[in-house]
């Protein structure tokens, strides 16, 4: 038996999910004693949010904040505890797990899907005493799903829907693992700013997130969440807010007619154009060359 995600090393022989325990609960006004278990652990907070106090194995404590849509994953053997303030509840859904021995289905899958993924390759050869992750609802769905088949099943009876389920929350923890990784290195921003110089050169055509991705070399997936995170935006409101001000700058400074404008700055029709520029600046483009030429004069 282990019970540490990191055994399913290649290296390491062959190996197979076994579910300890796995719980939804609410707390509130809460502080565990420290503990540790031979297994790994998932805590998901659902809503609220809660403190994870842990004990590395330098001796060196770390009290990490989780809020909605967080998580943390802890490996087999280290002591933690949970505190949830009295003024704020915290419903969480636990899942604990660790790994058999043996060759079966699973282990082959286990082995072809860390020689195709990168991701999963370099997740178990990087071995952490805990990890903290926010969730997109990836996680969040697939955790659910098996919790939901664990409970349809006889416990201890193993079925082949668990196992897929388990290797689609072992790829989707480890994608989001490599994500994490780069957007903390210097290459996401410059990512982004690649991004946004191609928004700037281009907001006149169809752009479309696929083609940004290309133009960057990125997965379109990737590409949405490192730019959300550098810019507080998503692609589609960033592009927008670059023509709404090419629209007033030619608005502004020229006499084309606005029924033009749309071409100009690369909206479909000019209906959405109008509602599109409302939305942005209080007015229709009507009324703001009007106010614009008023002030001129």
């Amino acid at each position: 038996m282990s019970g540490s995600f990191f055994c399913m090393h290649p290296s390491e022989g062959s190996w197979n999910p076994y579910f300890y325990a796995y719980y939804y609960k609410q707390w509130k006004d809460y502080e565990m004693a420290y503990h540790e278990h031979r297994w790994t652990e998932i805590m998901y907070v659902i809503q609220g949010g809660c403190t994870i106090d842990v004990k590395c194995k330098s001796g060196h404590r770390e009290l990490i904040t989780l809020r909605k849509g967080e998580f943390i994953v802890l490996d087999a053997d280290v002591s933690h505890r949970l505190i949830v303030e009295p003024e704020v509840a915290c419903r969480m859904l636990n899942v604990e797990f660790g790994f058999e021995e043996g060759e079966t289905s699973f282990d082959s899958s286990v082995k072809s899907l860390l020689a195709e993924e990168k991701a999963l390759s370099d997740f178990v050869k990087s071995p952490f005493e805990y990890m903290v992750l926010s969730d997109p609802d990836e996680v969040y769905y697939v955790l659910k799903s098996l919790v939901l088949e664990l409970d349809r099943q006889p416990v201890g009876q193993k079925n082949t829907m668990t196992d897929l389920l388990f290797l689609q929350l072992f790829v989707r923890i480890a994608r989001l693992r490599e994500e994490l990784v780069l957007t903390r290195e210097p290459s996401a921003e410059g990512y982004v700013k690649r991004c946004i110089l191609y928004m700037h050169q281009n907001y006149d055509r169809n752009i479309q997130i696929k083609d940004l991705a290309a133009e960057v070399r990125l997965h379109p997936g990737y590409l949405q969440r490192i730019f959300k995170i550098s810019t507080s935006q998503t692609m589609t409101e960033y592009l927008t807010g670059i023509r709404m001000e090419k629209a007033k700058m030619l608005l502004q400074q020229t006499d084309i007619p606005i029924y033009e404008l749309c071409d100009y700055v690369g909206v479909s029709s000019s209906q959405y154009f109008h509602t599109l520029f409302k939305k942005h600046t209080g007015f229709t483009p009507s009324i703001y060359r009007e106010q614009t030429e008023r002030r001129s004069w």
